[in-house]
């Protein structure tokens, strides 16, 4: 959903096959997303439950696991990126992020050509390649933006990957923009729910509001990258499913609805805040406001610097493990 009022977008994060054929084209079509995100959880979920695959797994039978996962992960891609692909020309976003192999993380010139080659090979302009925010993938990142790549920079956790993320796109869209005939775009994703998670209970039991920590991050992120003045870059809110029921389905959605910003959330996410769209920004929050909450956290005793760090080695575990498991299933 695009609230051109406030320029919020909202953009679906799930993949699968015989979803994109029907009910992505109508969410698109009803104007409630205009985008949409992956990642090796998403693919691994859906080609290991989902009978779509089969016809085209049983072609592949001569193939490598990796060939058959990216033969199957392209052609999705390419059918979502057809079907935003109207608003992409108009300017309404329009973009589906694809993630290189999560173990090319620290490996800055595999990610690069891995980047490139699957940004060739779907052959669509709206195609957003996602790169994990490590030291590897910052210099990635700047290489892809300067070719006239869109990235989306994943796995961020703390203000520093953020910055170090900023940098290197702004660095690579200097060099394009020299020489570049079209704009070429990029999203910061940081990463929400996953701090609550960790830490909701201790928080808690030192006085402290929970559900916030995460949220109150996120501001102090979004602040940085708008103080920038950069329009070819936003900040993507992700991770922003609820798990259980400690809060409202759709609470990551209305706490970081704000200017100049994308949240990508599940399918179940966006139903629930479909029922009753929020309009009213509730983002910027005060400086001064998020670092006393700051202040706060760390007298409760949490080292903010060894959570960013425990999140960030936990998010690229998880995905490097989904991506295993898929490959091991496909062998």
């Amino acid at each position: 959903m695009v609230n051109e009022r406030i320029g919020f977008s909202l953009w679906l994060d799930f993949i699968e096959r015989d979803y994109l054929q029907k009910e992505f084209r109508r969410l698109v079509a009803d104007g409630v997303i205009n985008g949409a995100t992956s990642n090796p959880s998403i693919f691994a979920s859906s080609i290991e439950t989902s009978p779509a695959y089969t016809a085209q797994l049983d072609k592949l039978q001569n193939h490598s696991a990796k060939a058959k996962y990216e033969a199957m992960a392209k052609e999705d891609i390419k059918t979502a990126a057809e079907a935003l692909f109207p608003l992409y020309e108009a300017g309404r976003d329009g973009f589906v992020s694809i993630e290189v192999d999560p173990f090319l993380c620290d490996d800055s010139e595999g990610t690069i050509e891995e980047g490139r080659r699957l940004y060739r090979e779907i052959g669509m302009a709206n195609v957003m390649i996602k790169v994990p925010a490590t030291d590897a993938g910052y210099v990635a990142m700047k290489t892809l933006m300067s070719e006239g790549i869109h990235v989306n920079a994943t796995l961020i956790f703390s203000p520093m990957q953020a910055l170090r993320s900023l940098d290197a796109m702004q660095e690579g869209l200097k060099i394009f923009r020299a020489v570049g005939e079209k704009e070429v775009k990029g999203v910061l994703s940081v990463f929400v729910s996953r701090f609550d998670r960790m830490l909701d209970e201790k928080l808690e039991r030192a006085g402290l509001q929970p559900g916030r920590l995460g949220i109150v991050n996120a501001a102090r992120i979004y602040n940085m990258v708008e103080a920038r003045g950069e329009k070819a870059i936003r900040t993507l809110f992700a991770s922003t499913g609820v798990k259980g029921n400690a809060y409202e389905a759709d609470y990551y959605i209305r706490e970081l609805m704000a200017p100049h910003s994308v949240n990508t959330a599940p399918l179940a996410t966006i139903e629930a805040f479909m029922e009753h769209p929020l309009h009213a920004p509730k983002l910027p929050i005060d400086d001064a406001a998020i670092d006393t909450f700051f202040k706060a956290v760390e007298g409760a005793g949490i080292d903010m610097q060894s959570v960013y760090r425990t999140l960030t080695d936990e998010g690229l575990k998880a995905f490097k493990e989904a991506f295993s498991q898929l490959l091991a299933h496909l062998e």
